[in-house]
């Protein structure tokens, strides 16, 4: 997957201190080298989450909403944003697409370009 220039920085950084060594490490290792069972993970996850000031009550899970959601927001197509989030079904990849008021006006000025395009065309043919 692409992934935005802007955060490779931080990628490079939780490679080098969090994750295993070479082209096929695991992104996420326990205490012990090995991959991190559920639970451990959980109280992983949640450190790491607290160390970074995020909300407490947010779950990795939280991040394909975001992701989704963000990849919506570009003008990406739903099969475009089915192929980042790992969805084979529209169904199940619109679950993560979230309407926000922000896109929400940006829709509403595309629609009014629209409208007064067409109208300066329409009396455009008319005169």
């Amino acid at each position: 997957m692409a992934l935005p220039a802007a955060i490779l920085p931080e990628i490079r950084e939780h490679l080098r201190s969090y994750a295993e060594a070479g082209s096929d490490g695991r992104l996420f290792i326990g205490p012990k080298g090995a991959s991190p069972r559920r639970s451990a993970f959980n109280k992983i996850w949640k450190k790491a989450a607290r160390t970074a000031g995020a909300n407490p009550l947010l779950h990795l899970h939280d991040l394909r909403h975001t992701g989704g959601t963000l990849a919506a927001q570009t003008g990406a197509t739903l099969r475009e944003v089915m192929s980042r989030i790992g969805h084979g079904s529209a169904r199940a990849a619109l679950i993560y697409q979230h309407a926000t008021s922000e896109r929400d006006h940006r829709i509403a000025e595309a629609l009014d370009l629209m409208i007064r395009e067409a109208r300066a065309a329409g009396e455009e043919a008319a005169s």
